[in-house]
């Protein structure tokens, strides 16, 4: 026989089940704790940098140009070539071959050809004239010095003997000249209608060419004009430089070069191999507008770094190859740091949230310098203290936290 439960023990047992369902209700709907990262404050060193994408250079770059007007022969050096100071023939300069000349400009050579040749027969003509009167003076001056001995004439008429003499020879040599230049300047047009074809046939004189030759040792950093062509006075023709002397330009913001000052002291990275150590050796005092890739116009100012050191890989680096300049403008040994994963903006001042036995407390803090890993606690936190990193929006002050784990 079964026992009958009384009106009382059935009351308990409902009461008790619906407790239970109220107790887990209750528990379903409790916040839970929030899974967060810890952190704690700790004191060490704190460096701050510019970091700027830069390129390198060799500082003295040579570019050799033609000195003279002409054809220049076809330079057989290659970028990387060595080439040695006042030893090294980098170019030849060769005359150039004589234009064309068009059918006008052939009929005036041709007039004053004929000029010339008719110039030059009057001055030969002047020249025959000038020797018969010389040849007349000195027979003269003859009959005069004979007859001076017989006391037949004054001395006088010897002296204008003598004078007349002198005239002639001087009249006959200004004929004579005159008519050289007259020559001279009919084999000058002569020659102005020398087609190009006939300019050398086909030999260039020897000693008619100009060798350019290295101003300094190094090497030849890029070729200009490579191939045979005629090029005028001032013409680049190709570049030469000492790898060994190599600086690294940055462009760097106007509000961040006025924190670098020179003799900072900065590392250069991504260019292929570990980080190398530079320092600053000027930051010119002039910016430039420069066009980021966005198409936003900004001030930049031009800063150069010099190697310190040069591991047997960075001896590769060249001209104009790309770096990562990291520049120094703040360094503290023992600052106190707070992870910069922990900081927010609470309206107008810097806050975190410490993790106060296992819940949020948000506080505000002042910091100094900072870098993209820490910033300097100068007020509001205490070493050791632990802080949330990347607090989310379901964090809030009083938040039930708990550590993630890893």
């Amino acid at each position: 026989m079964q026992p009958i439960l009384t009106l009382s023990a059935k009351r308990a047992l409902l009461g008790g089940a619906a407790a239970a369902i109220l107790l887990a209700f209750l528990w379903a709907l409790w916040p839970k704790a929030v899974a967060v990262e810890i952190a704690e404050v700790d004191k060490g060193e704190l460096l701050v940098t510019v970091d700027e994408e830069g390129k390198t250079r060799i500082k003295d770059v040579y570019t050799v140009s033609a000195p003279i007007t002409g054809k220049v022969v076809r330079i057989m050096l290659e970028a990387g070539d060595d080439v040695k100071k006042e030893q090294s023939i980098i170019a030849s300069i060769e005359p150039m071959a004589p234009p064309f000349l068009d059918v006008r400009a052939l009929r005036e050579l041709d007039a004053q050809i004929e000029a010339g040749k008719a110039a030059l027969a009057l001055t030969e003509a002047e020249v025959r004239q000038a020797a018969a009167e010389l040849e007349f003076a000195e027979s003269e001056l003859r009959r005069a010095e004979e007859l001076i001995r017989t006391k037949a004439i004054p001395e006088r008429s010897l002296e204008r003997a003598r004078i007349d003499v002198d005239t002639r020879k001087a009249a006959l040599a200004r004929a004579r000249a005159n008519a050289d230049v007259r020559r001279r300047e009919l084999e000058s047009t002569q020659a102005r209608t020398t087609p190009p074809e006939d300019a050398w046939k086909g030999e260039v004189p020897a000693g008619c060419c100009v060798n350019v030759r290295a101003p300094i040792s190094g090497k030849v950093l890029r070729v200009l004009q490579e191939s045979e062509r005629v090029v005028t006075v001032g013409t680049p023709l190709l570049e030469i430089g000492d790898p060994a002397n190599l600086e690294i330009v940055v462009d760097l913001l106007s509000a961040d070069a006025v924190k670098v000052r020179e003799g900072a002291v900065g590392t250069l990275e991504s260019w292929g191999g570990p980080p190398i150590k530079a320092r600053v050796t000027r930051v010119e005092p002039a910016g430039f507008t420069k066009v980021s890739a966005l198409g936003i116009e900004e001030q930049r100012v031009r800063t150069l770094l010099k190697l310190t050191e040069t591991p047997p890989l960075a001896l590769r680096l060249g001209h104009e190859y790309r770096v990562i300049a990291k520049i120094g403008v703040y360094q503290a040994p023992a600052a106190l740091r707070v992870p910069i994963a922990a900081l927010f903006r609470n309206k107008d001042q810097w806050s975190v949230f410490l993790a106060d036995r296992g819940r949020a407390r948000m506080v505000p803090i002042e910091i100094g310098q900072r870098n993209a890993d820490f910033a300097e606690v100068l007020g509001g936190l205490a070493p050791g203290t632990a802080v949330v990193l990347h607090p989310s929006d379901r964090v809030a002050s009083g938040t039930r936290i708990a550590p993630m784990r890893r």
